[in-house]
């Protein structure tokens, strides 16, 4: 993990045990998403995510634990190279109205195997947004998606 702190740039990996194409479908299929998005939590929360894939489409996104509590993310898809990379200009929200706008690019790479799952994420307005999103929001997202690719 490298995080550039002149652009407050978040760069990270994780290798996944399943093939490109099945970390891609994972990452992008709105009904494996509401799997993975909630398959660690211990009470049952709100997910409901709708996706359109295709260049100028858009992935939208609420969560949390109450209708009072709802994270928001919209993502317009700017690349589609299935299974190998997507870019998207990602919009998210937290429940109190605070809003912030980022580019990501998440590459999918066959390795071993598996796939090396990578992002990499520009335009944190603060390292420390940055330093959040490297240490709790991928983190927690790829142990939900590797949780996912891994169930019985």
């Amino acid at each position: 993990m490298t995080n550039d702190t002149a652009t407050h740039t978040l760069q990270m990996s994780r290798f996944l045990p399943a093939t490109p194409d099945e970390v891609f479908d994972a990452y992008t299929d709105a009904e494996k998403q509401k799997i993975w998005f909630s398959i660690l939590d211990t009470e049952p929360g709100i997910v409901e995510i709708e996706v359109d894939l295709r260049v100028g489409g858009q992935q939208t996104a609420a969560w949390g634990a109450s209708r009072d509590e709802l994270f928001r993310e919209t993502q317009i898809f700017r690349v589609i190279d299935r299974p190998n990379r997507l870019v998207t200009t990602s919009t998210g929200s937290t429940p109190d109205g605070q809003t912030m706008t980022t580019e990501i690019e998440v590459t999918f790479a066959e390795q071993d195997g598996g796939t090396l799952m990578s992002v990499v994420q520009t335009g944190f307005p603060t390292a420390e947004l940055r330093d959040y999103f490297s240490t709790y929001a991928w983190v927690g997202a790829f142990d939900r998606i590797e949780a996912y690719l891994t169930r019985e």
